[in-house]
């Protein structure tokens, strides 16, 4: 638990611009295996946080995962190059 300044009942922190932006995410190092979500929070105030939400219903912190966010319009996991799904 903790106090952050930035986080009150009325007010969050700063977003950046990969709020939802969609994700490639895998985990440790292994780009073999790779799943996708959608990015929910991207703090650009503390306390710096970035959430994705996978697609399978799990939230992740970003330090827990390697992510690779892609632009706005980009191929989808059927069409990416790196997805073994």
């Amino acid at each position: 638990m903790g106090c952050i300044s930035t986080i009150t009942a009325t007010k969050f922190p700063k977003q950046g611009k990969w709020v939802g932006c969609r994700t490639e995410v895998c985990f440790h190092f292994d780009t073999t295996h790779v799943l996708w979500g959608t990015i929910v929070r991207d703090d650009r105030e503390e306390p710096f946080e970035t959430i994705i939400k996978l697609d399978d219903g799990r939230f992740l912190r970003a330090s827990e995962c390697q992510y690779s966010p892609q632009e706005f319009g980009a191929p989808q996991p059927s069409e990416s190059p790196i997805s073994n799904n």
